[in-house]
């Protein structure tokens, strides 16, 4: 598939803060026009922010200048979002914040859905909590790097369930502001590794690098400490019959050691219309060192969904015609 040069909307895009149901503020980043056929909604992994989309944004934005409706968010806790209380940093409560963005920014039309590993983890909570929206609101969803249970079964996931994870965990509530600090200090020496494991065994270009390493660590050992008793319990493996017939797109590297590929041969084994898209070499990062790849994969969602959309009938209205 070719990207063709296409003028760009403003490159920061339009910023907004959405308030979750509990009041909690998330910062919303829109491209493209609001009123578009479609609006496809990112959501990003753990530890991560909106920005850990923005080469994957470029290629789409290049192919799609302003036909589609473009919405990237940070979680709670997380990036420009509001920080909250740490009880409410589960898997579920960003399930109802993604809520919480779809009816204030997108209330009318067509939505993909697009996460990337805790992302994808939302997303699937997302389908359990609101099953009316499945094939109604959402015509098309993209689970990148994710899992529907397990991710403590291999990887590194193996390593969030044993005793210095909840000593962490404790350390982090009763010390905050020292164990941060202590996460300044450390960072010189845990970043490399940290990037080895999110890249691939692939070469990446000197941006993808800069981008990665900017964005790795930003996040509070808070935020990243309390999420960490959601991820290990985390399994919707019963809920993957609810995105039933709708496109989806099931991708992520062959390197990823954070959650390995098996994961995605699972999940894609389990729902009816899925795509399988392994992209050798990849690692966890796949979004940033292969975004035009990944951006790809994403067109052809965009164009399943819309062709879905478009056999089901006159009932869904104009406003249901989707570019792609």
């Amino acid at each position: 598939m070719s990207f063709l040069p296409r003028p760009a909307a403003d490159y920061d895009g339009h910023h907004t803060t959405v308030s979750a149901d509990d009041g909690t503020p998330i910062a919303v980043r829109e491209f493209g026009a609001a009123d578009a056929p479609v609006t496809i909604v990112f959501v990003h992994g753990h530890c991560l922010r909106t920005e850990s989309w923005v080469l994957l944004r470029e290629h789409l934005m290049r192919y799609w200048g302003d036909e589609n409706h473009l919405v990237f968010y940070d979680h709670r806790g997380h990036g420009d979002s509001g920080v909250a209380h740490p009880r409410t940093y589960t898997i579920d409560q960003l399930a109802h914040d993604l809520d919480a963005v779809l009816r204030t920014i997108a209330p009318v039309g067509p939505i993909v859905l697009v996460g990337h590993s805790m992302g994808a983890m939302v997303m699937l909570a997302y389908a359990r909590l609101f099953p009316e929206t499945i094939g109604t609101r959402i015509v098309g969803v993209g689970l990148i790097a994710g899992a529907a249970n397990g991710v403590t079964r291999v990887g590194l996931g193996r390593f969030l369930s044993g005793p210095a994870v909840t000593s962490l965990q404790v350390a982090v509530r009763r010390a905050p502001r020292v164990m941060q600090a202590s996460k300044h200090l450390s960072r010189r020496i845990f970043e490399p590794m940290m990037r080895d494991a999110a890249l691939g065994t692939r070469k990446v270009s000197p941006r993808v690098l800069a981008v990665a390493t900017t964005i790795l660590n930003e996040t509070p050992l808070l935020t990243m400490s309390s999420f960490l008793d959601s991820l290990i319990r985390f399994d919707e493996t019963a809920t993957l019959h609810r995105l039933g017939a709708i496109p989806t797109l099931v991708l992520a590297g062959s390197a990823d050691i954070v959650v390995p590929f098996a994961h995605s041969v699972v999940l894609a084994s389990q729902l009816e219309n899925a795509e399988l898209v392994r992209l050798d070499g990849a690692g966890h990062s796949v979004i940033l060192e292969r975004a035009e790849e990944v951006a790809a994969a994403i067109v052809g969602l965009v164009g399943r969904s819309a062709a879905a959309v478009h056999g089901r009938g006159p009932e869904f209205g104009p406003e249901y015609a989707v570019a792609g």
